[in-house]
């Protein structure tokens, strides 16, 4: 029999790699799928297909999927702002910047989680290596930007602002994270809470959907609905479930270490399938980002007081 503590150990890790591996080849099935369905009712299509089945598969298993309209609203919340203010906002991005460059610029995650840790949730105060790390991101920022920065063009600009605007989006994903671990309780169930994450999400997004007139623009292909398929079973049902039960059994900055690993996975495919480019300043400046985001997650935790520091300690070693 596996001992209690490696089982855990053992899922953690599992969960992890599921994150790392699935999450980062999500960037291409969303360039894919974008091509000729439009981000809001591909997101829309999406989340209602993974979300409805996740609760049909709870209610069947006996699992817990009434709550009161309070935690509802709770689901609605971080569902909305991880899978629309993050996610959506991934996807229109993809319709013009490379999915190689749109994961890059969603690295920076782990620096608003910092930011965010500190401020919501009150663990821990933000060290001198990590205030390093994310002066250093910033740099990484504008070099990977430089480009478009000093663009003269429409173009260039226009890709500037849709880069800008993944920062935004970046910040609504961490902020749903860490209201996620700041609203966790031990009453829910994390598959059919997560499920109920992910149909609110696909509601909201339905909802900007039809107000943008999606429907009149869509074209079904056999390459967009296959994306859409592999963005449900890889991004949502496995991706998805393994990050929401990682916020809640390991510490957010560890779960955030996905950030540097997926855009390697997506570099890789967005070269390899979609023959996206890789320029100097793309390359320097996906390296320093990296080096921030170990510097942020790798930076010790200093707790605010004595009675906190035993908690944070035992997290971290999970």
């Amino acid at each position: 029999m596996v001992p209690a503590g490696d089982e855990h150990r053992w899922s953690v890790v599992l969960a992890f790699g599921l994150v790392y591996v699935f999450w980062g080849s999500t960037y291409l099935g969303i360039a894919i799928a974008v091509e000729h369905i439009p981000p809001a009712l591909m997101c829309a299509t999406r989340f209602l297909i993974a979300g409805t089945l996740m609760l049909a598969y709870c209610a069947l298993r006996g699992r817990p999927i009434a709550y009161s309209a309070r935690r509802l609203w709770q689901m609605a919340v971080v569902g909305t702002l991880l899978l629309m203010g993050g996610n959506l906002t991934l996807s229109y991005c993809e319709q013009i910047l490379p999915s190689g460059l749109s994961a890059l610029l969603i690295a920076v995650t782990p620096l608003w989680f910092l930011v965010l840790d500190a401020w919501l949730l009150g663990h821990h105060q933000i060290s001198r290596r990590g205030s390093i790390g994310l002066a250093l991101g910033i740099v990484g920022m504008i070099v990977l930007l430089w480009p478009k920065l000093t663009a003269t063009g429409s173009i260039g600009r226009r890709e500037l602002w849709y880069s800008l605007s993944l920062l935004g989006g970046s910040f609504s994903w961490a902020l749903g994270s860490i209201l996620s671990k700041l609203w966790h309780s031990a009453e829910l169930d994390p598959l059919s809470s997560t499920a109920w994450q992910v149909t609110f999400a696909g509601i909201a997004n339905l909802a900007f959907a039809l107000v943008n007139r999606d429907l009149s623009r869509v074209v079904w292909t056999a390459g967009g609905v296959a994306a859409v398929l592999y963005l449900v079973v890889g991004g949502s049902w496995i991706g998805y479930t393994s990050y929401i039960w990682l916020l809640r059994h390991a510490p957010s900055s560890k779960v955030s270490t996905y950030a540097y690993v997926n855009p390697v996975v997506a570099v890789f495919l967005g070269w390899l399938v979609l023959h996206e480019s890789l320029d100097f300043y793309i390359l320097l400046g996906s390296a320093i980002i990296v080096a921030s985001v170990i510097l942020v997650t790798s930076a010790k935790v200093t707790t605010k007081t004595i009675a906190e520091e035993m908690p944070a300690v035992e997290s971290a070693g999970d």
